[in-house]
């Protein structure tokens, strides 16, 4: 007979209003991960701490500085889209 200890977890109980979509995003996450709502919330909440304070997203920052690095505008990024859709129809075989 295998014996498993858990450590003990203090737990504080709190009471928080939350909108409607936020409760629907909670239910499906924790579905998801096979936790309880709590447990989703907790891993939520500790994974938000490592967020930057002021709100932008570190990753979104370095995407955005290695497009204007290689001179990526909106215009050079809708010529590219234009040009591969252009070869992609050019190339395509018929159905049949």
């Amino acid at each position: 007979m295998a014996i498993s200890f858990d450590m003990a977890r203090t737990s504080v109980k709190a009471t928080y209003s939350l909108d409607l979509e936020t409760v629907r995003v909670l239910d499906e996450v924790s579905r998801r991960w096979g936790v309880s709502k709590s447990e989703a919330l907790r891993r939520a909440i500790l994974a938000s701490a490592n967020l930057p304070a002021d709100g932008t997203n570190d990753r979104l920052a370095a995407l955005d500085r290695a497009q204007r690095a290689a001179g990526l505008t909106l215009d050079s990024a809708n010529a590219w889209v234009r040009e591969i859709r252009a070869e992609r129809r050019a190339t395509k075989r018929p159905r049949g």
